[in-house]
Order: C-alpha cells, then sequence, then structure tokens
C-alpha cells in the first residue's frame, strides 16, 4: 500500500513541475481513483522563494513516507548520529532596534512582538537575542555605563549605570520575556568606558592593563544591574570585532590581551561574584581561527572559556571546525552576519540559509544570528562612523506599520521549528541541494533544505529505511517536519 501511496505522490510532484516549476503547491486534479484511499500527509514543509512569491508559508502538498524505488537524489537522515545541542537562533537587539520596535504603536508593536517571538503561526519564534554591552554603532549615538567628564577616571565605579537600556531597550526585554521567558541572552561590548582606553576614544585604542580588573567589575555590575531588572545574561563576549577598530564605538583588543583579560581579570571576577555567565571568545570573522585557538591553548584562560564566537564577513565557515576540532570540549557560536541594503532578497536567502543557518549548524555552531533586527527606512539610527548599510530584519516605516526583510525568513527557517535544546543530528549533502537535520526535545525531525542550484530538483529525504519526495525551485528554501 506505501507503494501505491508514493506513486500517486510521485505525480501529484510530476504534474506540479510540468505545471508550475516546481512550486510546492498541491495539484487541483486529484490523482486518487475512486475506491482508493486518500493519502494521509505525514510531513509539514514550509517553503520560501527567491522571486518572493512564497515565504515561509505551509504548502499543501501531500507528502508521505514510503519505499518506491526511483532515480531521484537522496538526502539521508540518521537520528542516531547526534551532534550539537542548539542554544537558539536570533538576532542583535541593538538599542536602534529597541528604539524603531517602541516607535510602533502599542498594538503594532505587540502584533510584531508575538510574530517575532511568540509560536502562534504566522511567527517565527526567536529563541535567542545578542544585546550590545553599551552602545553599537547601530545606536544613534556612543555611551557606555561608565561616561563620566574628560580627564577624570572612576576605578570604584561609583557612576556605573545602565540609565541609557532604560528608556528603550530594558523595557523592550520585558516585553520579550512576557512571551518567550527561556530566550537566550548574549552581551557583546563595543568599547569599554573611554577612560579605560589608551586614546580616550570611543572609536579604536585598547584597553589599559592598569584597569584590566577594573573593566572585569564593570562586566560583572553589567550583568548584575540586569538580573536585578529580571533579565538574565546567558553569556558574553570581551569584545565585538576585536580586529576591527575603525567601527564607531570599537576597540582593537589582540588575541594575547584577551587571554590576560580573561585568566587575570574576567575569569577570577566571575568566580569571585559567583556569576554563572557564560565566557565566549573572539566575536569576529572566520579567517581567523588562530585567534581563538591562542587564547585556548593558553592552560590558565582556557577552564575560564565556554566556548568561541564567529562571524562571516570574511574567511569560510568550516573554520568553526578547524576551532571545535582542536577544543571538542569547548562550544561554537555564530553570533552575526548582516545582510546589505544593496543586496537582493534572491540572492541574500541563498547565500545567508548555505552559509550562517546550514553552514554554522554543520561545523558544531549552537547558534545562528543575524545582525539587526530592526531599523528604519533610512537603516538609521547608527551612530557617526556607524554602519550605514545594514538591512535590519524588519524595517519600521511609521508608527503604525513595518515591512520584513530577508533577515526575517532568513532566520524564520529554523527558529520557527528548531527550539533550544534540539539537537543536530546527520544528514547527507548531495549536489545543489545544502541541508541540516535536527531532532527537537519533543522527538519531532526537522530538515532544512536549500537549492543552491538554479533548476527544480526532485529529491528524497530518507529516515528509517523509508522516504518522501519533495521538490524544490533553484534558489528556494524548505523546511520539512515529521514525526
Amino acid at each position: 500500500m506505501k507503494a501505491l501511496f508514493l506513486s500517486i505522490l510521485l505525480f501529484a510532484f510530476t504534474t506540479n513541475c510540468s505545471n508550475d516549476e516546481g512550486g510546492g503547491t498541491e495539484n487541483p486534479e486529484n490523482p486518487v481513483e475512486p475506491g482508493n484511499p486518500t493519502v494521509q500527509n505525514e510531513v509539514n514543509f514550509y517553503l520560501t522563494k527567491g522571486d518572493q512569491s512564497v515565504k515561509l508559508e505551509k504548502q499543501s502538498t501531500i507528502l508521505a513516507f514510503g519505499t518506491q524505488v526511483n532515480n531521484y537524489t537522496n538526502i539521508e537522515v540518521d537520528a542516531s548520529e547526534k551532534y550539537q545541542s542548539i542554544d537558539g537562533f536570533g538576532f542583535t537587539l541593538t538599542g536602534g532596534s529597541a528604539e524603531m520596535i517602541n516607535s510602533l504603536n502599542d498594538s503594532k508593536r505587540a502584533e510584531l512582538l508575538q510574530k517575532l517571538f511568540g509560536n502562534v503561526e504566522n511567527a517565527i519564534s526567536i529563541n535567542f537575542l545578542r544585546l550590545s554591552i553599551g552602545a553599537s554603532d547601530l545606536d544613534g549615538s556612543t555611551f557606555s555605563y561608565n561616561d563620566i567628564p574628560e580627564g577624570q577616571t572612576d576605578p570604584n565605579l561609583e557612576q556605573f549605570s545602565i540609565e541609557k537600556d532604560e528608556e528603550n531597550l530594558i523595557p523592550l526585554l520585558k516585553n520579550i520575556l512576557a512571551i518567550n521567558p527561556d530566550i537566550k541572552i548574549l552581551g557583546s561590548p563595543w568599547s569599554p568606558p573611554t577612560w579605560m582606553k589608551d586614546n580616550k576614544d570611543t572609536k579604536g585604542g585598547s584597553l589599559l592593563p592598569e584597569y584590566y580588573d577594573v573593566y572585569a567589575q564593570y562586566l560583572v555590575k553589567y550583568i548584575q544591574a540586569m538580573q536585578e531588572e529580571g533579565i538574565s545574561i546567558y553569556g558574553i563576549t570581551p569584545q565585538n570585532e576585536p580586529l576591527h577598530p575603525e567601527n564607531n564605538p570599537s576597540m582593537f583588543m589582540p588575541a594575547t590581551a584577551q587571554a590576560e583579560f580573561i585568566k587575570k581579570s574576567l575569569g577570577p571576577a566571575f568566580e569571585t561574584s559567583n556569576i554563572d555567565t557564560k565566557i565566549v571568545i573572539y566575536d569576529h570573522n572566520a579567517d581567523k581561527p588562530e585567534y581563538p585557538l591562542t587564547i585556548l591553548n593558553d592552560a590558565e584562560a582556557r577552564p575560564y572559556i565556554a566556548g568561541s564566537a564567529f562571524h562571516l564577513y570574511a574567511g569560510d565557515i568550516s573554520a568553526l571546525s578547524t576551532v571545535h576540532n582542536q577544543f571538542p570540549d569547548k562550544e561554537i557560536y555564530f553570533t552575526e552576519q548582516y545582510t546589505a541594503s544593496s543586496g537582493e532578497f534572491a540572492g541574500d536567502l541563498k547565500w545567508h540559509l548555505k552559509n550562517v543557518i546550514i553552514g554554522s549548524m554543520r561545523n558544531w555552531s549552537r547558534t545562528a544570528l543575524e545582525w539587526n533586527l530592526a531599523n528604519d527606512a533610512n537603516y538609521g539610527p547608527h551612530t557617526d562612523g556607524g554602519c550605514t548599510t545594514c538591512k535590519g530584519a524588519i524595517t519600521v516605516t511609521s508608527s503604525s506599520s513595518y515591512t520584513e526583510n530577508v533577515g526575517f525568513y532568513i532566520i524564520g527557517h529554523a527558529s520557527k521549528f528548531v527550539p533550544a535544546g534540539s539537537e543536530r543530528i546527520k544528514s547527507n549533502i548531495s549536489g545543489n541541494l545544502n541541508n541540516v537535520a535536527f531532532r527537537t526535545p519533543s522527538g519531532e525531525k526537522v530538515l532544512i533544505v536549500e537549492n543552491d542550484g538554479g533548476n527544480t530538483e526532485l529529491f528524497n529525504a530518507k529516515y528509517n529505511g523509508e522516504w518522501f519526495t519533495a521538490s524544490l525551485e533553484g534558489g528556494a528554501v524548505g523546511t520539512f517536519i515529521w514525526d
């Protein structure tokens, strides 16, 4: 009977491909002969096409497991072979993002937050956020939590305050936590207070060694202050993009300095203050795996370190495995990639699914985070010298309207279906069909497939000796879910 079901299914797919180029909608001509049982759907299928005609939409195509032999490409999923646990998928909630989302009227803001963080049908259920500790370049201005008049210092941090985040960021985080109290949060500083730096400027410069202990206490006070607001910080990185001191704000921090800071100041400060927030090193591009390896090879620093974080503005995603293979007991995180104002939906969808979602997961990452969650139509706010072309997942166009951009769908193809605590399981890549598979805590299997080619492809997704046959246009992305 299963062979009959699959024959019916393949007839439907072949008809679909000839009529609408594999668009993934059910053929209105039901091929089931009178008197035969109706094929029952066993796989949910969500699709996005590069031409934007379909965007993260559940398909009515009937997908059923069977054993009818065919010559299509095979993706074999094996839940018995497990890899890393997954912490989540999401974005950086910059100060500018919070400002833009809060500029929406009450009803529209509530609608958007449910769509981003809720579990309703049209939601993408984001389960991981990154914050800037102090300002990032996508805040309206630069600031730290200890800004004092030029020429002064505050080694006891008596002027420490997170007041700058109390207008937009913290209230919005509380709204988000009300929707998803289990969301994980990573904090990353773009710059310490300027009085701690050798150039006394928000841009560039280095942390003066005499302030290593003070800066460690600054980060402790940040974690404690956020906890007092009911916001738990899951992890921090000591410095965003430590090899890129040209941004505003920014700071140069070579690997040897970061190792010294962690082993002599930050790690002991966390220990003394009973802080269990994870310390995640590097937080920069995949072209320099020697940076995290240098720190991890430091026997004094290594015990304090949970793992390494990466971006992909340079290098190859395989660098994450390079670091994992040398230190398999340390975690890997992918923490930032932006979509540009000049980018096209189709190209960004393909590249980011292939590299950020599928690529990072297949190279041991526990997270896949895109850059900015929201901005305005002019790609603001941003600092003087900050990114002017970074496109948010959401563009807020007025107090009563917003639009979803490609980043929303890039992350949504994973975050909607792969909750925290899922495990990556084995799947093979065949030809143009980049993919990654997961088993969720409830036992569901999730397969994300990106067709990197230009033509429609039929393929089998095989599991436990059976398979279903699906179709993806060139450049399309599908997420498939089954029990």
